[in-house]
């Protein structure tokens, strides 16, 4: 008994090791490259934000503050305050979590879904494959911004139905990839074996492809955040996002430009904190691009 419980946890170690190697060795990777790492940075910072911001921030972000509408930048308001006397600085920290939250919900969401149905699709092969595949290539030609505005309009502006918006329109996108990437080791050696060995279907796709497509998988996975993070702004600045109070990035800029000849700074500030996250994954994606020698489908 003893002598059993010393090997689980002698091989507990070992497994994790196995698994975080990969890991820690795309990181060193990447911090090898100064853009890669630029934009792992700002990545990291801003998930800082997300997490954090809220018990950063001065303010609450539906804070009106008595006399001082219309402040510019100093150090008792570090990005100024709105027409209102809101702290544009406080509103930007307590924003980054529906900015980045939701994405990151709704795209870790279509890409499981999307992995899913393109190993499926591409493993299986036949009627499977030809119908799923048409009714992938039907959603993709619809539109992005009209399918959203489209699904908005049926379930209202929530973060519920933007997260349903994200998923059904990466989905298609994302299982065209990664479909595309298991044809290319679908007829592989080690399929045929696992096959011979007698293997099941789920253990030959989850435990032999999916590791073969795991960095076209990571690379349009850091693709469809910066994108997911891009369409969420936009379409909080259409109003269809996340309603007030709360302080979506892309409802301040639309607020904003009625009174930026007065108040440009609560313009630039949310602007400037979507235009850094976008860029800063895109380098990032980029970055692991780079290291895995994928080129896109």
């Amino acid at each position: 008994m003893t002598s059993m419980t010393s090997e689980n946890a002698s091989t507990t170690p070992s497994r994790f090791k196995r698994i975080a190697a990969p890991v820690f060795g795309v990181i060193r990777q990447l911090a090898a490259r100064p853009l890669s790492l630029l934009g792992m940075i700002v990545v990291a910072l801003f998930i800082l934000m997300a997490l954090f911001g809220p018990l950063l921030a001065p303010y609450k972000f539906d804070a009106i503050i008595k006399g001082a509408a219309r402040q510019a930048p100093s150090t008792d308001y570090f990005f100024g305050t709105d027409k209102l006397g809101r702290d544009v600085y406080s509103r930007v920290l307590w924003g980054a979590r529906e900015v980045i939250i939701i994405p990151g919900v709704a795209t870790s969401i279509a890409v499981t879904i999307g992995a899913i149905i393109g190993m499926g699709t591409a493993y299986f092969g036949g009627w499977i494959d030809e119908v799923i595949s048409r009714l992938l290539d039907s959603l993709l030609s619809i539109p992005a911004l009209l399918l959203a505005l489209v699904m908005l309009g049926v379930l209202g502006p929530s973060p519920i139905g933007i997260v349903i918006v994200i998923v059904l329109l990466y989905v298609p996108i994302v299982a065209r990839v990664i479909r595309s990437a298991t044809l290319n080791i679908r007829s592989s050696g080690f399929i045929e074996a696992a096959r011979l060995r007698g293997e099941a279907n789920w253990y030959i796709l989850f435990r032999e492809i999916l590791p073969g497509v795991l960095p076209a998988l990571t690379v349009e996975a850091a693709l469809r955040f910066s994108y997911a993070i891009f369409l969420t702004a936009s379409l909080g600045f259409l109003g269809l996002g996340v309603q007030p109070p709360s302080p979506d990035w892309g409802r301040m800029v639309n607020e904003a430009r009625e009174s930026y000849d007065r108040t440009p700074w609560a313009l630039w500030f949310p602007a400037g904190a979507i235009a850094a996250l976008v860029i800063g994954v895109n380098l990032l994606a980029d970055g692991l691009r780079r290291i895995f020698r994928y080129e896109g489908i």
